[in-house]
Protein backbone atom coordinates (compact mmCIF):
# COMPACT_ATOMS: atom_id res chain seq x y z
CA UNK A 1 0.00 0.00 0.00
CA UNK A 2 2.77 2.56 0.56
CA UNK A 3 4.26 1.49 -2.38
CA UNK A 4 1.15 2.08 -4.55
CA UNK A 5 0.76 5.48 -2.21
CA UNK A 6 4.42 6.94 -3.42
CA UNK A 7 3.63 6.30 -7.01
CA UNK A 8 0.13 8.20 -6.79
CA UNK A 9 2.29 11.06 -5.19
CA UNK A 10 4.71 11.04 -7.95
CA UNK A 11 1.83 10.59 -10.75
CA UNK A 12 0.00 13.40 -8.82
CA UNK A 13 3.09 16.07 -8.97
CA UNK A 14 4.16 15.04 -12.74
CA UNK A 15 0.39 16.27 -13.40
CA UNK A 16 1.05 19.08 -11.33
CA UNK A 17 4.34 19.83 -13.77
CA UNK A 18 2.70 19.15 -17.28
CA UNK A 19 -0.14 20.94 -16.79
CA UNK A 20 1.80 23.70 -15.24
CA UNK A 21 4.17 23.82 -18.98
CA UNK A 22 1.09 23.02 -20.70
CA UNK A 23 0.02 26.61 -19.55
CA UNK A 24 2.66 28.52 -20.39
CA UNK A 25 3.16 27.13 -24.25
CA UNK A 26 0.99 29.62 -26.21
CA UNK A 27 2.80 32.05 -23.78
CA UNK A 28 6.16 31.29 -24.85
CA UNK A 29 5.59 30.27 -28.33
CA UNK A 30 6.45 33.22 -31.05
CA UNK A 31 3.93 34.82 -32.19
CA UNK A 32 0.85 35.94 -31.00
CA UNK A 33 -2.26 33.59 -31.32
CA UNK A 34 -4.90 36.54 -30.71
CA UNK A 35 -3.62 37.65 -33.97
CA UNK A 36 -3.16 35.02 -35.87
CA UNK A 37 -6.74 34.12 -35.28
CA UNK A 38 -7.88 37.71 -36.44
CA UNK A 39 -6.00 37.43 -39.51
CA UNK A 40 -6.97 34.20 -40.56
CA UNK A 41 -10.88 35.17 -40.26
CA UNK A 42 -10.24 38.84 -41.12
CA UNK A 43 -12.01 39.97 -38.46
CA UNK A 44 -12.16 43.13 -36.97
CA UNK A 45 -8.96 44.21 -34.84
CA UNK A 46 -11.86 46.38 -32.17
CA UNK A 47 -13.04 42.61 -31.11
CA UNK A 48 -9.09 42.08 -30.18
CA UNK A 49 -9.25 43.08 -26.51
CA UNK A 50 -12.20 40.67 -25.97
CA UNK A 51 -10.45 37.92 -28.01
CA UNK A 52 -7.09 38.29 -25.34
CA UNK A 53 -10.01 37.99 -22.51
CA UNK A 54 -11.57 35.34 -24.17
CA UNK A 55 -8.52 32.93 -24.69
CA UNK A 56 -7.05 34.19 -21.10
CA UNK A 57 -4.49 35.95 -22.36
CA UNK A 58 -5.71 39.23 -20.56
CA UNK A 59 -2.51 41.76 -20.44
CA UNK A 60 -4.04 43.52 -17.30
CA UNK A 61 -3.48 40.80 -15.74
CA UNK A 62 -0.46 39.30 -14.17
CA UNK A 63 1.17 35.88 -15.29
CA UNK A 64 -0.16 34.38 -11.56
CA UNK A 65 -3.81 35.69 -12.01
CA UNK A 66 -3.88 33.98 -15.05
CA UNK A 67 -2.24 30.55 -14.13
CA UNK A 68 -5.27 30.17 -11.24
CA UNK A 69 -8.07 31.31 -13.73
CA UNK A 70 -6.22 28.56 -16.14
CA UNK A 71 -6.74 26.27 -13.22
CA UNK A 72 -10.66 27.28 -12.47
CA UNK A 73 -11.09 26.59 -15.56
CA UNK A 74 -9.72 23.00 -16.20
CA UNK A 75 -11.76 22.26 -12.95
CA UNK A 76 -15.18 22.88 -14.55
CA UNK A 77 -14.02 21.38 -17.66
CA UNK A 78 -13.17 24.64 -20.07
CA UNK A 79 -10.51 24.05 -22.20
CA UNK A 80 -11.24 27.27 -24.47
CA UNK A 81 -12.17 27.64 -28.13
CA UNK A 82 -10.93 25.98 -30.88
CA UNK A 83 -9.12 28.60 -33.54
CA UNK A 84 -9.43 25.72 -36.32
CA UNK A 85 -13.39 25.24 -35.36
CA UNK A 86 -14.02 28.49 -33.73
CA UNK A 87 -16.14 29.08 -31.92
CA UNK A 88 -16.60 25.72 -31.28
CA UNK A 89 -14.73 24.49 -27.67
CA UNK A 90 -11.86 22.43 -27.19
CA UNK A 91 -13.64 20.15 -25.08
CA UNK A 92 -16.55 19.71 -27.92
CA UNK A 93 -13.53 19.17 -30.47
CA UNK A 94 -11.78 16.69 -28.02
CA UNK A 95 -15.30 14.89 -27.41
CA UNK A 96 -16.22 14.03 -31.55
CA UNK A 97 -12.51 12.60 -31.84
CA UNK A 98 -11.68 11.12 -28.74
CA UNK A 99 -13.56 7.85 -29.74
CA UNK A 100 -12.32 7.56 -33.21
CA UNK A 101 -8.73 7.00 -31.61
CA UNK A 102 -9.78 4.70 -28.82
CA UNK A 103 -11.75 3.01 -31.08
CA UNK A 104 -8.85 2.24 -33.80
CA UNK A 105 -6.15 2.64 -31.59
CA UNK A 106 -7.04 1.51 -28.60
CA UNK A 107 -8.62 -1.95 -29.73
CA UNK A 108 -5.55 -2.79 -32.09
CA UNK A 109 -2.80 -1.83 -29.27
CA UNK A 110 -4.98 -4.66 -27.22
CA UNK A 111 -4.71 -6.95 -29.77
CA UNK A 112 -1.67 -6.39 -31.14
CA UNK A 113 -0.22 -6.92 -27.37
CA UNK A 114 -2.49 -10.26 -27.08
CA UNK A 115 -1.10 -11.45 -30.02
CA UNK A 116 2.45 -10.25 -29.55
CA UNK A 117 2.73 -11.90 -25.91
CA UNK A 118 1.14 -15.56 -26.68
CA UNK A 119 3.11 -15.96 -29.95
CA UNK A 120 6.25 -14.43 -27.72
CA UNK A 121 5.53 -17.02 -25.04
CA UNK A 122 5.58 -20.15 -27.40
CA UNK A 123 8.44 -18.88 -29.20
CA UNK A 124 10.60 -18.80 -26.29
CA UNK A 125 9.22 -21.79 -24.58
CA UNK A 126 9.81 -23.52 -28.03
CA UNK A 127 12.91 -22.40 -29.07
CA UNK A 128 14.30 -23.34 -32.55
CA UNK A 129 10.26 -23.84 -33.87
CA UNK A 130 8.51 -22.65 -36.82
CA UNK A 131 7.25 -19.91 -34.84
CA UNK A 132 10.81 -19.01 -33.71
CA UNK A 133 12.33 -19.10 -37.51
CA UNK A 134 9.08 -15.99 -37.78
CA UNK A 135 11.02 -13.79 -35.41
CA UNK A 136 13.14 -11.92 -38.49
CA UNK A 137 9.89 -11.36 -40.90
CA UNK A 138 7.97 -9.78 -38.24
CA UNK A 139 11.15 -7.15 -37.42
CA UNK A 140 11.58 -6.75 -40.75
CA UNK A 141 7.66 -5.82 -40.71
CA UNK A 142 8.20 -4.04 -37.90
CA UNK A 143 10.93 -1.94 -39.24
CA UNK A 144 8.60 -0.15 -42.05
CA UNK A 145 7.94 3.17 -40.93
CA UNK A 146 3.91 3.62 -40.05
CA UNK A 147 3.29 6.14 -42.88
CA UNK A 148 4.83 4.21 -45.49
CA UNK A 149 3.41 0.73 -44.66
CA UNK A 150 0.04 3.01 -44.40
CA UNK A 151 0.59 4.30 -48.14
CA UNK A 152 1.58 0.62 -49.53
CA UNK A 153 -2.10 -0.69 -48.05
CA UNK A 154 -3.57 1.88 -49.85
CA UNK A 155 -2.09 1.45 -52.81
CA UNK A 156 -2.58 -2.39 -52.63
CA UNK A 157 -5.81 -2.41 -51.22
CA UNK A 158 -8.04 0.73 -51.65
CA UNK A 159 -8.63 3.15 -54.16
CA UNK A 160 -11.60 2.86 -57.20
CA UNK A 161 -11.09 -0.96 -57.62
CA UNK A 162 -9.92 -1.54 -53.60
CA UNK A 163 -11.75 -3.56 -51.25
CA UNK A 164 -11.08 -0.82 -48.44
CA UNK A 165 -11.70 3.24 -48.58
CA UNK A 166 -8.67 5.54 -48.69
CA UNK A 167 -9.67 7.86 -46.40
CA UNK A 168 -12.27 9.34 -43.76
CA UNK A 169 -14.01 7.62 -41.05
CA UNK A 170 -17.33 6.48 -42.90
CA UNK A 171 -19.08 7.04 -46.27
CA UNK A 172 -19.99 10.52 -47.72
CA UNK A 173 -23.83 11.09 -46.65
CA UNK A 174 -24.08 8.32 -44.02
CA UNK A 175 -25.83 9.83 -40.69
CA UNK A 176 -23.21 9.33 -37.61
CA UNK A 177 -25.40 7.33 -35.48
CA UNK A 178 -25.69 4.30 -33.18
CA UNK A 179 -27.56 2.76 -36.45
CA UNK A 180 -26.15 -0.16 -38.41
CA UNK A 181 -25.53 1.33 -41.27
CA UNK A 182 -23.18 3.30 -39.52
CA UNK A 183 -21.45 0.98 -37.11
CA UNK A 184 -20.81 -1.03 -40.61
CA UNK A 185 -19.56 2.42 -42.91
CA UNK A 186 -16.89 3.13 -39.45
CA UNK A 187 -15.49 -0.70 -39.19
CA UNK A 188 -15.46 -0.98 -42.97
CA UNK A 189 -13.48 2.51 -42.98
CA UNK A 190 -10.96 1.24 -39.70
CA UNK A 191 -10.08 -2.15 -41.23
CA UNK A 192 -7.15 -0.74 -43.08
CA UNK A 193 -5.47 1.79 -41.09
CA UNK A 194 -6.20 -1.29 -38.11
CA UNK A 195 -4.47 -3.50 -39.83
CA UNK A 196 -1.49 -0.93 -40.96
CA UNK A 197 -1.01 -0.38 -36.52
CA UNK A 198 -1.50 -4.15 -36.26
CA UNK A 199 1.59 -5.12 -38.89
CA UNK A 200 3.62 -2.56 -37.17
CA UNK A 201 3.55 -3.02 -33.87
CA UNK A 202 2.78 -7.09 -33.22
CA UNK A 203 7.06 -7.85 -33.83
CA UNK A 204 7.69 -5.74 -30.86
CA UNK A 205 5.63 -7.35 -28.33
CA UNK A 206 7.03 -11.08 -29.90
CA UNK A 207 10.56 -10.12 -29.84
CA UNK A 208 10.43 -8.86 -25.99
CA UNK A 209 8.15 -11.45 -24.52
CA UNK A 210 10.76 -14.30 -26.93
CA UNK A 211 13.52 -12.88 -25.09
CA UNK A 212 12.22 -12.46 -21.33
CA UNK A 213 11.14 -16.08 -22.37
CA UNK A 214 14.20 -17.29 -23.11
CA UNK A 215 16.38 -15.42 -19.83
CA UNK A 216 13.63 -16.69 -17.48
CA UNK A 217 13.94 -20.54 -18.88
CA UNK A 218 17.14 -20.51 -17.29
CA UNK A 219 16.56 -19.76 -13.80
CA UNK A 220 16.46 -21.79 -11.04
CA UNK A 221 12.61 -21.91 -10.21
CA UNK A 222 12.02 -23.20 -14.01
CA UNK A 223 14.37 -26.05 -12.77
CA UNK A 224 12.84 -27.10 -9.29
CA UNK A 225 9.04 -26.43 -11.30
CA UNK A 226 10.43 -29.07 -13.74
CA UNK A 227 11.49 -31.20 -10.91
CA UNK A 228 8.53 -31.40 -8.78
CA UNK A 229 6.59 -32.54 -11.81
CA UNK A 230 4.48 -29.82 -13.09
CA UNK A 231 3.13 -30.14 -16.41
CA UNK A 232 4.93 -28.08 -18.89
CA UNK A 233 2.25 -26.26 -19.96
CA UNK A 234 1.55 -25.07 -15.86
CA UNK A 235 5.53 -24.24 -15.99
CA UNK A 236 5.42 -22.17 -18.83
CA UNK A 237 2.14 -20.21 -18.07
CA UNK A 238 2.32 -20.21 -14.40
CA UNK A 239 6.01 -19.82 -13.97
CA UNK A 240 7.90 -18.55 -16.74
CA UNK A 241 5.61 -16.48 -18.84
CA UNK A 242 4.33 -15.01 -15.32
CA UNK A 243 7.47 -13.37 -14.51
CA UNK A 244 8.42 -12.71 -18.06
CA UNK A 245 5.22 -10.62 -18.67
CA UNK A 246 6.58 -7.90 -16.48
CA UNK A 247 8.78 -5.55 -19.00
CA UNK A 248 5.92 -5.71 -21.05
CA UNK A 249 3.21 -4.37 -18.83
CA UNK A 250 5.63 -1.12 -18.56
CA UNK A 251 5.39 -0.89 -22.08
CA UNK A 252 1.63 -1.85 -22.87
CA UNK A 253 0.89 0.53 -19.89
CA UNK A 254 3.00 3.46 -22.46
CA UNK A 255 0.96 1.94 -25.49
CA UNK A 256 -2.00 2.62 -23.58
CA UNK A 257 -1.32 5.90 -22.57
CA UNK A 258 -0.51 7.08 -25.86
CA UNK A 259 -3.84 5.70 -27.25
CA UNK A 260 -5.43 8.88 -26.81
CA UNK A 261 -3.15 10.41 -28.97
CA UNK A 262 -3.09 8.57 -31.69
CA UNK A 263 -1.04 6.90 -34.53
CA UNK A 264 -0.42 10.17 -35.66
CA UNK A 265 1.23 9.29 -39.27
CA UNK A 266 -1.37 6.41 -39.50
CA UNK A 267 -4.33 9.01 -38.72
CA UNK A 268 -2.73 11.27 -41.35
CA UNK A 269 -2.19 9.39 -44.31
CA UNK A 270 -5.68 7.81 -44.14
CA UNK A 271 -7.07 11.38 -42.99
CA UNK A 272 -8.81 9.39 -40.26
CA UNK A 273 -10.86 11.94 -37.71
CA UNK A 274 -8.75 10.58 -34.61
CA UNK A 275 -6.56 13.07 -32.17
CA UNK A 276 -3.80 12.36 -34.08
CA UNK A 277 -5.04 13.87 -37.50
CA UNK A 278 -6.87 16.66 -35.27
CA UNK A 279 -3.79 17.73 -33.52
CA UNK A 280 -1.55 17.88 -37.19
CA UNK A 281 -5.00 20.27 -38.48
CA UNK A 282 -4.36 22.01 -34.67
CA UNK A 283 -0.71 22.29 -35.25
CA UNK A 284 -1.00 23.71 -39.03
CA UNK A 285 -3.80 26.17 -37.70
CA UNK A 286 -1.55 27.33 -35.15
CA UNK A 287 -4.52 26.29 -32.85
CA UNK A 288 -2.74 26.84 -29.23
CA UNK A 289 -5.95 25.76 -27.23
CA UNK A 290 -6.76 22.78 -29.29
CA UNK A 291 -2.40 21.47 -28.92
CA UNK A 292 -2.93 22.52 -25.11
CA UNK A 293 -6.16 20.52 -25.03
CA UNK A 294 -4.74 17.56 -27.05
CA UNK A 295 -1.65 17.28 -25.01
CA UNK A 296 -3.36 17.83 -21.73
CA UNK A 297 -4.87 14.86 -22.39
CA UNK A 298 -2.18 12.50 -23.75
CA UNK A 299 -0.22 13.65 -20.74
CA UNK A 300 -2.90 12.61 -18.01
CA UNK A 301 -3.58 9.22 -19.91
CA UNK A 302 -0.25 8.48 -19.64
CA UNK A 303 0.22 8.72 -16.34
CA UNK A 304 -2.88 6.97 -15.84
CA UNK A 305 -1.99 4.13 -17.63
CA UNK A 306 1.50 3.89 -15.56
CA UNK A 307 -0.06 3.91 -12.39
CA UNK A 308 -2.50 1.14 -13.45
CA UNK A 309 0.58 -0.75 -14.77
CA UNK A 310 1.94 -0.44 -11.03
CA UNK A 311 -1.36 -1.83 -9.62
CA UNK A 312 -0.47 -4.95 -11.88
CA UNK A 313 2.98 -4.88 -10.78
CA UNK A 314 1.80 -5.28 -7.24
CA UNK A 315 -0.21 -7.98 -7.97
CA UNK A 316 2.17 -9.54 -10.49
CA UNK A 317 5.23 -9.34 -8.57
CA UNK A 318 5.23 -10.40 -4.66
CA UNK A 319 8.38 -8.60 -4.09
CA UNK A 320 6.61 -5.27 -4.64
CA UNK A 321 4.07 -6.14 -1.82
CA UNK A 322 6.76 -7.01 0.71
CA UNK A 323 8.74 -3.83 -0.22
CA UNK A 324 5.54 -1.86 -0.08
Amino acid sequence: MKYLLQRLAFYLFTAWAAITINFFIPRLIPGDPVMALINRFQMDTDAMESLYILFGLDENKSMWQQYLEYWAQLFRGDLGLSFTFFPTPVSEVLADSLPWTIALVGVTTMLSFALGTGAGVIAGWRRGSWMDGLIPVTTFLSSIPFFWLGLIMITLFAGRDGAFPSSGGFDPGVVPSWDGEFIASAIHHSLLPAITILISSVSGWILGMRNMMVAVASEDYITVAHAKGLSERRVALGYAARNALLPNVSGFALSLGFIVGGTLLVEIVFSYPGLGYQLFQAVGAKDYPLMQGIFLIITLSVLLANFLADIVYVLLDPRTRREG
